[in-house]
């Protein structure tokens, strides 16, 4: 059974994600972000990342607004988010930016697969997996790299002024790593919870339509920034990545 506590913090924590994201959506809608994908970056990093996302955002996010941007790139002045963030910062960004991409593309596929669960047949639930939750894994990298790549694409070809074909190359090369590494914290956590929290501990079945899986998603994607974290610390340093 799951305790009324869990219950309701799972509650506050989603409430409090959605509010942070709204918050930063109607900044940017007044005050946009000079690159366009960083619009949608920073709200879905709030989904799952709350107030530290808020406060990211203000505290950094702020410094790549246009109205921030363009006037110093007319006046030959660096770029303020670059002159003003310490590379610490710089790096959260990247894998944030990063994280965005799993977030969305891990919403639509688990949601997609609570509805066609012949989806997760497709993948190998009941052929290869016995457990449902690894067939729906793999849909869920498939989305978020899928996604990851664009969003780095749309960050990485106007940046480099690139064609197509090699602005999709750089991205691939710019997020697999990144997006690898960020997947196997988010799974890691995913699995204590489905398998030792809820099913051992509670006796419970951790399921979608839940407020309590997505706090858990919640935390596992802050684990996914724990992991990817060092792997976007070395892609900026070696230049595969983009400083943010």
């Amino acid at each position: 059974m799951i305790p009324e506590w869990l219950h309701v913090l799972s509650l506050v924590s989603l409430l409090a994600g959605g509010v942070c994201a709204a918050v930063i959506a109607v900044d940017e809608w007044r005050d946009p972000q000079h690159m366009w994908i960083m619009n949608l970056v920073w709200p879905l990093i709030a989904l799952f990342a709350s107030v530290i996302a808020l406060w990211g955002y203000f505290a950094y996010g702020k410094l790549a607004a246009h109205s921030r941007v363009a006037p110093a790139m007319e006046r030959g002045d660096p770029m303020p988010n670059k002159a003003r963030t310490p590379f610490p910062g710089m790096v959260a960004k990247g894998a944030a930016h990063c994280g965005s991409g799993c977030a969305l593309g891990d919403i639509i596929a688990e949601w997609l697969a609570f509805f066609v669960p012949a989806i997760a047949v497709w993948l190998g639930w009941q052929s290869l997996f016995p457990e449902k939750i690894f067939a729906v894994w793999v849909l869920d990298f498939i989305l978020a790299f899928g996604f990851g790549v664009a969003f780095q694409y749309f960050t990485i070809k106007p940046m480099r002024g690139l064609s197509v074909g090699q602005g999709l190359i750089q991205a691939v090369k710019a997020d697999a790593l990144s997006l690898t590494a960020w997947q196997v914290g988010m799974y890691g956590f995913m699995a204590i919870a489905h398998f030792w929290i809820f099913k051992h501990l509670l006796g419970v079945k951790l399921e979608v339509p839940t407020v309590e899986f997505w706090f858990m998603m919640q935390i596992a994607m802050l684990c996914g920034f724990v992991t990817s974290y060092p792997v976007n610390w070395w892609l900026i340093r070696a230049g595969i990545k983009e400083k943010m």
